[in-house]
């Protein structure tokens, strides 16, 4: 068989290659603590799961309408003008079945050989996975660990082209914890005044993941680039409805219509009671994501101060989702090096900063979605690791 080139260069998600070794490990009878998948530790809110079960128990077996439900889209438009105070119209929300196919789309509607896409390094690997996938030129927007993993507005400007089709960020980001401050995210905005070509993808699905104080800065509710802006988001990361793979994005005007045969191709239309669940998440009580979100902030408060206490390591202060992305170039390890040993010698998953790009060299991410006993436990193995 003759394989299609582009198929070479689709990467892929090294988290789960870690959870499956874990897995591996784990049923040879070793005891393994996962800090490396991410992915809520809590089940998804009852109320949101019997909405499911009633809506099969009703009949909902059918196909729906490529783009999503009606109440689903309005409740999603209504769900943005309660969080963020943002307009959207229900006829610019496209359900899909996650958050990975809007990044596959969007890049796929810009990309092509001789465009370039940019997007934050180290950043989800998806987005580089699928530029380089389309042919065009994935071009790094450096993160660095003395801002915070936020993105740098005049750099990123700088870096763009006429050749420039579509740039990505990412805030709250994985794999980092970096939070953007809205200073730098207005700077890229008026900035971009002077680049009506270039598109914009941001990526909020962990938007109400975020501590200390800090508030979401919706790219929503900047007029001057709805007209090219597309926001992800979803209900994997708030709701712990990771395997329910059920996400949405707003779309400007003139995509909405490509965007929706591109869904009619792929997938049909989204799991029909799944997206049931999907109002019921939305529209009833939020106690859980407040509670979830509260035990995520504990976690993360202990996790940060006890990297920083290990041997040859040192971790910036997470400001949002749920990982920590520590330095370990301290230990004389490089970062796979460090994921190998942690997992062989102590029994803790992670994940390598390289799998999220050439920039993660010399970090690993540790993601707190697991309890803080079982955390504590981890730091402990690897303190011993780091000490022997």
């Amino acid at each position: 068989m003759k394989l299609a080139a582009s198929l070479s260069r689709l990467g892929t998600e090294s988290a789960f290659q870690v959870l499956a070794r874990a897995g591996e490990l784990a049923a040879q009878g070793q005891d393994i603590i996962n800090l490396g998948i991410g992915q809520p530790d809590f089940r998804t809110p009852e109320h949101i799961v019997q909405a499911g079960i009633k809506a099969l128990q009703d009949g909902a077996h059918g196909y729906t309408p490529a783009n999503g439900l009606p109440a689903l889209r309005e409740a999603v438009a209504a769900d943005l003008h309660r969080r963020h105070g943002a307009t959207v119209s229900p006829d610019n929300v496209i359900v899909q079945p996650g958050g990975k196919p809007t990044m596959f789309f969007a890049v796929m509607a810009f990309g092509e050989p001789g465009a370039e896409i940019m997007y934050p390094n180290p950043g989800f690997p998806i987005y580089e996975s699928v530029i380089n996938y389309t042919g065009a030129t994935p071009v790094p927007i450096a993160l660095s660990e003395d801002q915070g993993f936020a993105f740098d507005a005049e750099m990123v400007l700088g870096q763009i082209t006429d050749r420039t089709r579509l740039i990505i960020i990412n805030s709250p980001a994985n794999p980092t914890g970096g939070v953007t401050p809205k200073e730098q995210i207005d700077k890229l905005v008026a900035g971009l005044e002077a680049h009506p070509h270039v598109a914009l993808l941001s990526d909020e699905i962990y938007s109400q993941m975020l501590y200390d104080g800090r508030e979401h800065v919706s790219l929503l509710n900047y007029p001057s680039i709805r007209d090219r802006l597309i926001v992800l988001d979803g209900w994997s990361k708030t709701y712990a409805m990771t395997g329910w793979r059920l996400g949405f994005a707003v779309w400007p005007d003139k995509l909405v219509e490509p965007i929706t045969r591109l869904c009619v191709n792929d997938h049909s239309c989204v799991n029909a009671a799944t997206q049931h669940a999907g109002i019921a998440a939305l529209t009833g009580p939020q106690d859980e994501v407040r509670d979830m979100v509260a035990q995520f902030d504990t976690r993360r408060r202990y996790i940060v101060k006890a990297l920083n206490d290990l041997p040859g390591v040192r971790c910036a202060d997470a400001g949002g989702a749920f990982y920590a992305f520590p330095n370990i170039e301290g230990t004389g390890m490089d970062s796979r090096t460090a994921q190998d040993r942690f997992l062989t010698e102590a029994g803790v998953a992670t994940v390598s900063g390289t799998s999220f790009g050439a920039m993660g060299e010399g970090f690993v991410r540790f993601s707190y979605a697991n309890s803080l006993e079982r955390i504590e436990e981890a730091i402990g193995r690897i303190d011993k690791l780091l000490a022997g």
